[in-house]
Order: C-alpha cells, then sequence, then structure tokens
C-alpha cells in the first residue's frame, strides 16, 4: 500500500506544481500591458513609414523588449493615405517606459531615423494609450 501512496504522493505534488506553474503563467500574461499608437504622416510620407517599420522599426522593437503584436492602415477615404496604427506589448508599464527608453538611445534607430527621414520628416503627429485587457477578453 505505501507504494501506491508514494506514487500519488508524487502525482499529486506534479500535478500541483503543474497548477502552480499555470496559474503564474497565466497571470504573467494577464499583466502584460498592451500599448496602442496611431502615427498620422505628413503628406505622401506613409509608404516612408511603412519602409521603415518593416526594415527596421520591428525588429528593433523586439531587440528592446517590446513584441510587436499587430499593425494596420486604415481603409476610411480620410486616414487611409496618412495613418499607421499598431500595438506592441510590455512586461509591464515599467518595462515599457524602460524599453522606450533603449529603443530612443540606440545608435541603430537613430541612423535607420535619419537615412529615413533623409527626404524629410515623416511623423506629424503620434498618439498612444497604455491599455490591459478586459476580464471578459477572449485573449489576454
Amino acid at each position: 500500500m505505501r507504494p501506491w501512496f508514494a506514487i500519488c504522493s508524487v502525482v499529486a505534488v506534479g500535478v500541483a506544481g503543474y497548477s502552480i506553474g499555470y496559474a503564474v503563467a497565466q497571470e504573467k500574461a494577464a499583466s502584460r500591458v498592451y500599448e496602442l499608437r496611431t502615427y498620422t504622416t505628413l503628406p505622401g510620407r506613409l509608404p516612408a513609414l511603412n519602409k521603415r517599420f518593416a526594415e527596421h522599426t520591428m525588429k528593433l522593437f523586439e531587440k528592446h523588449g517590446m513584441r510587436n503584436e499587430v499593425y494596420f492602415t486604415p481603409i476610411d477615404d480620410s486616414r487611409k493615405d496618412n495613418t499607421l496604427i499598431y500595438i506592441v506589448s510590455h512586461a509591464s508599464r515599467e518595462a515599457a517606459e524602460q524599453s522606450w527608453k533603449n529603443f530612443s538611445a540606440d545608435p541603430d534607430w537613430q541612423k535607420a531615423r535619419a537615412e529615413s527621414e533623409k527626404d524629410g520628416k515623416i511623423v506629424e503627429k503620434v498618439e498612444r494609450v497604455y491599455m490591459v485587457p478586459t476580464d471578459y477578453s477572449p485573449r489576454k
């Protein structure tokens, strides 16, 4: 009878450990902070912004701890030619602030920005909102 008890104890501890690990992973995922950013470009400059993101910015975000989530361009006539909307996520609000600070100081970013703006400034306005998923959000 003791071997069976020992086996059940090991299984119970394993399951409990898995449950705790799973709960910690869920808590970490739930504590991610999402950042919605909307860039309005100067007339005719959206292609340059899209090129900069595709070739440089997204890689640099990852380098500095930001997770690229999704990128959009609007389809309505008033914004389709001058707007990029995207979401990145961070481990926390504090991590977001540090990531942006490090990104801004990165020589690779400064070089990419200068090169992409050799024909003129690209971005006219940047808006950002930090968010967390609601309890009922299907994706957390």
